[in-house]
């Protein structure tokens, strides 16, 4: 279950400061503001938007004031992600007034007008061409053909050394608690030409890392009648692990099939990291969310995985206080949680969902209750990330250099974290001469409960 959170300063272009786009807009160009909520997938959205309006001739505005209209880019994965959603909307028209939009909270467009009906237009996930036409009728294009020319690499949203690559939209799970594929529809994979050839343009232009994400990466492909492979992804990673940068595998749903995955990781090509939402651990509760309860024979493929990779790092997300979860059942996900030692885990409290069909569920948990087993489940998960990474002191890590502050100091990010949501590892010294997205090699020296420090080696 992808995090709903606004997107940090630094990757909002409503926020970010002017140099994220380095050219100035033009007399009379026109200019169009975006502000991107939710998850790494509404970013790439984001960022294909972005790209076809700048091919269009359009400026992209830093800040609400320079926009001639301004984008909002929702999510409405959960109530408080709606809820989020309206107030940047709102906050949209109070600073610029002009503003469409776009995103999963779109597919809901009575709900925004409802409470905004301000808005120029209200469009739905991915409806590139939808979010286009209302961007001309507001703001008509005025380009000129020898001075808005687009760079190969489109508009990137992320840092220059790591980017998003969205392999598929869609899911086939009807897990009761999402509304994914109601309003992102079923499982619809880019073809794999496609998806290699804009990873070669990514790596060409700087990137060092890929994070590929989707809803369910482990299913890409299958939704092909007449494929040649009955699990398209294995090839994917192949072909993606040769193009020389870090590939980082994200929403990888545990099927059987994963597990030929994890010798390309063993073997350098992929990072050896997997992204798995489990939810839960007890069979009944996994039963309830509609999702396979198979706990037990989870905990083998992680065996299985460690196996062959020992060096794996696993995270997961989890949900606490899901419709009818007993105690008995949390101390079940409690004890799973023990033996499967996880390196990276989140947890959410349930929430109700509008047209979620978990919200019909009897013996709904109270918030007290939730709350209560949420700060059990963290410290257990607190206290096994400080030991994994207690046991890395001493060790010798490749990290990859996210940004470098005026004192000197690196933050960094190792083979087993992912950006925004993972730890991170710091150079305090001897920074000279480093630049951000180089790698380098570091001894690590210290540990916390989620970070690490090191020296250069």
């Amino acid at each position: 279950m992808p995090r709903m959170s606004q997107n940090p300063p630094s990757l909002r272009p409503d926020l970010a400061p002017a140099a994220r786009f380095s050219d100035a807009p033009r007399a009379g160009q026109p200019t169009i503001g975006m502000v991107s909520l939710g998850c790494p997938k509404a970013l790439v959205d984001s960022e294909r938007i972005l790209t076809r309006l700048r091919a269009e001739g359009y400026g992209i505005s830093p800040d609400y004031s320079g926009a001639d209209a301004v984008i909002v880019n929702t999510c409405g994965f959960l109530d408080s992600a709606k809820a989020e959603s309206l107030e940047a909307i709102g906050e949209a028209l109070a600073e610029n007034g002009r503003v469409i939009v776009t995103g999963c909270l779109g597919a809901e467009p009575e709900y925004i007008t409802g409470a905004h009906p301000k808005v120029l237009a209200v469009t739905g996930p991915h409806q590139y061409e939808q979010v286009l036409d209302a961007v001309h009728k507001a703001v008509p294009p005025d380009p000129d053909p020898f001075i808005d020319l687009l760079p190969a690499s489109g508009v990137k949203l992320t840092p220059r050394h790591y980017s998003y690559l969205k392999i598929s939209e869609g899911c086939n799970h009807k897990c009761k608690f999402c509304i994914i594929p109601d309003m992102r529809g079923l499982l619809t994979s880019r073809p794999a030409k496609a998806v290699l050839r804009e990873a070669e343009k990514l790596v060409e232009s700087g990137v060092r890392e890929l994070l590929v994400i989707s809803q369910d990466t482990s299913a890409y492909g299958t939704d092909w009648k007449d494929r040649d492979e009955k699990f398209p992804i294995l090839s994917l990673a192949r072909d993606l692990g040769a193009l020389g940068a870090w590939v980082r595998m994200h929403y990888v749903y545990p099927y059987p099939h994963v597990r030929e995955l994890v010798p390309l990781m063993a073997d350098g090509l992929v990072l050896p990291y997997l992204d798995i939402p489990f939810q839960h651990a007890h069979p009944d509760t996994l039963k309830r969310m509609a999702r396979p309860a198979a706990a037990a024979r989870t905990l083998d493929e992680i065996a299985a995985w460690r196996d062959i990779c020992p060096d794996i790092t696993l995270r997961s997300t989890f949900i606490v206080g899901y419709p009818g979860e007993t105690e008995e059942e949390f101390q079940t996900l409690l004890d799973w949680l023990d033996e499967a030692q996880l390196d990276r885990v989140g947890c959410f409290q349930y929430e109700n969902v509008a047209g979620a069909r978990s919200n019909a569920l009897p013996d709904h948990v109270s918030d007290e209750v939730k709350q209560e087993r949420w700060d059990r489940f963290m410290e257990k998960a607190q206290a096994i990330s400080e030991a994994k990474l207690a046991a890395k002191v001493g060790q010798r890590l490749d990290v990859i250099i996210d940004d470098i502050d005026d004192e000197g100091i690196a933050t960094c990010r190792t083979k087993s974290d992912a950006p925004e949501i993972d730890g991170n590892l710091f150079i305090n010294s001897g920074t000279e001469g480093l630049s951000v997205g180089e790698i380098v090699s570091v001894e690590v020296d210290e540990a916390g409960e989620y970070d690490l420090w090191g020296r250069r080696v």
